[in-house]
């Protein structure tokens, strides 16, 4: 495995959090980084302590968890994983409250839905929240590939493995375990199940969802697929756009898109082991679009996405709505992108401030006034420069 550490653009955030907060909270799907990102906040002046609820050594030390943390409150105290003990919450009000200072927990979850819940509940105004994704291209780009970072994905330990058979390997050993055991912590869900709708929204990537039919594909109802793909939304599996609906006086897709989140599960999910067999699959254009929406996300979390699709064929992939702002995204992952006829109608349709079509080039370059061609490079840069713009 190589043990090559790559700074994480959230760091400034998350010391943000730090300064601001008495609790600071990182969430992100399993094994993106979250504890490796945890243990570099450590500075002489300000020790560390860690604790991993999935270690039965360090839930132990919690049997008596305020005489516990009472001792420990010249730390930074870490608890990972925390979804498995959410009766903490109520307890770390208490101490951050009569503690006064901010900067006393940073609180690690995979489970979005529940530390939510139960963190709004319990700590309103006292916490702020960071999501931490799979790796981001800016944050490997010097380090990787494009066809390395489409086949193997943004998790650590799949993407800077050097041999691609153990990056493949751990990808299924990843799904396996999720399905195994991670699905145990939730009520109502078949592994089986689970595993089978992964699949199929893996062959139908960036598609709309159609929960009925594949409801009756699965022998379950629709409102059991619904519970999930919200499970695997919540768990930073999935991500779900929705259609932008706006007043055209056009019939508009009303159906969400659904993309897998990490390129490189998706391909373990469909044995596809390596970018050549990638670039021959029918998925393939739809991983591109993943890739983009997952770097867009990661980027500018405040921001609101969309597609926008007629019932005639008009269609943008991605659009982001931020700080009021409109911009378009069509992904090509072609070296010489071309937009279609239903491409430029709804760039009429909707109007958005400027258009990108984010392909694998090296240097962008204007394809027509409103419209520039980008690399994934340089999506940040320009939308920075579009936003400092009155």
């Amino acid at each position: 495995m190589n043990k090559q550490y790559l700074d994480r653009l959230i760091i400034p955030d998350v010391l943000d959090g730090l300064k601001h907060y008495p609790v600071t909270a990182i969430v992100g799907p399993r094994q993106c980084g979250k504890s490796t990102l945890a243990k570099k906040l450590l500075t002489p002046q300000r020790p560390l302590l860690y604790l991993d609820l999935e270690k039965t050594s360090d839930l132990r030390k919690l049997d008596e968890p305020e005489w516990f943390f009472s001792t420990q409150k010249e730390r930074l105290i870490c608890i990972d994983e925390i979804q498995r003990k959410p009766e903490l919450f109520a307890l770390i009000r208490s101490l951050v409250d009569e503690w006064e200072n901010n900067g006393r927990f940073l609180v690690l979850g995979s489970a979005s839905r529940d530390l939510l819940r139960q963190s709004s509940e319990s700590l309103a105004g006292r916490i702020t929240y960071k999501q931490l994704t799979p790796f981001l291209w800016e944050e490997v780009k010097d380090a990787v590939t494009y066809e390395k970072y489409l086949s193997a994905g943004g998790f650590p330990r799949s993407l800077l493995q050097k041999q691609p058979k153990v990056s493949f390997q751990w990808r299924e050993d990843f799904t396996a375990t999720f399905l195994e055991r991670d699905l145990l912590q939730w009520k109502g869900f078949s592994p089986l199940t689970m595993r089978r709708l992964w699949q199929m929204l893996a062959h139908n990537n960036g598609q709309t969802i159609n929960y009925s039919a594949i409801g009756a594909s699965l022998g379950v109802s629709h409102s059991s697929i619904r519970n999930y793909v919200d499970l695997l939304q919540d768990t930073f599996m999935l991500h779900v756009l929705m259609p932008y609906t706006v007043n055209t006086g056009k019939r508009l897709v009303k159906s969400p898109k659904v993309y897998l989140s990490d390129t490189g599960i998706t391909a373990a999910l469909l044995g596809l082991h390596d970018f050549s067999q990638l670039a021959g699959h029918p998925v393939f254009g739809s991983l591109w679009e993943s890739v983009v929406l997952s770097n867009l996300k990661g980027l500018f979390p405040r921001a609101a996405f969309y597609f926008y699709r007629t019932l005639h064929g008009a269609e943008i992939d991605i659009l982001m709505e931020f700080d009021g702002k409109l911009i378009a995204f069509e992904c090509k992952s072609s070296l010489s992108p071309t937009l279609s006829k239903g491409t430029y109608t709804a760039i009429d349709d909707i109007s958005p401030i400027h258009t990108f079509v984010v392909a694998p080039v090296h240097e962008s370059y204007s394809m027509k006034p409103g419209i520039d061609v980008v690399s994934l490079s340089e999506c940040k840069q320009k939308l920075e420069g579009l936003y400092k713009q009155p």
